[in-house]
């Protein structure tokens, strides 16, 4: 693994440190969060709260500790809408996946599906720049369609992260693609000095090393 790589790995895991957290969930709690990852991969959606009880005595005292340590989001009303790299809400960046369209926070938490469930998945979204489709096949960890897609990179804009946000509200807004080389280029020297640009088989990497390990 490169240094950097390893070194965007600790600086997301300060910002939102996922396996720290649920490392201090217990037994019960973690079993749960990992019912609602999959849940997306099987069903297309988060567990409803009714889906929840096998798994969870008191679902909203679950709910409540995965909600503060901001590996689920929830609305006003306590209904789970998300987790990590998951989103019912709609955004930019879409998954097929076992005939479900679901869709991810951000483009690391796209790329990171189909490495996390060894799935085969289709990532539909946009480069925040131009506007132009990203397409991208992946079989776990392997882009399908390198040779289409090669040029793309993935971008990411540090100082969003916001500590009075959840990520998905923050930092998740500024992780995007960018449609090729010299579009990163120019994003990166018309942004701060906490942008960064990573080739598309590093985020890859990337996404795969933070969010895997929530399965284990």
């Amino acid at each position: 693994m490169n240094s950097k790589i390893e070194n965007a790995l600790k600086r997301l895991n300060i910002i939102l440190p996922l396996k720290q957290n649920q490392d201090k969930c217990t037994p019960e709690v973690k079993v749960l969060h990992q019912q609602m990852l999959q849940s997306f991969i099987t069903r297309g959606r988060i567990l409803t709260k009714e889906e929840m009880a096998p798994w969870a005595r008191d679902i909203s005292a679950a709910l409540n500790v995965l909600s503060k340590l901001d590996m689920v989001i929830v609305t006003e009303n306590g209904e789970p809408i998300g987790a990590y790299p998951f989103t019912k809400v709609e955004r930019e960046h879409k998954i097929l996946v076992n005939s479900h369209d679901i869709y991810a926070m951000c483009a690391l938490d796209a790329l990171a599906i189909a490495p996390m469930f060894e799935e085969t998945v289709q990532i539909t979204s946009q480069c925040r720049v131009t506007g132009d489709p990203v397409n991208i096949q992946m079989s776990g960890a392997e882009i399908k369609n390198l040779a289409a897609v090669r040029d793309i990179r993935f971008g990411v804009s540090w100082d969003a992260a916001d500590d009075s946000l959840c990520c998905a509200e923050s930092l998740c807004m500024e992780m995007i693609f960018l449609r090729d080389k010299k579009t990163a280029q120019e994003w990166f020297s018309n942004g701060s000095v906490n942008r960064e640009i990573f080739t598309l088989q590093e985020a890859v990497q990337f996404s795969s090393r933070f969010f895997s390990p929530l399965l284990l």
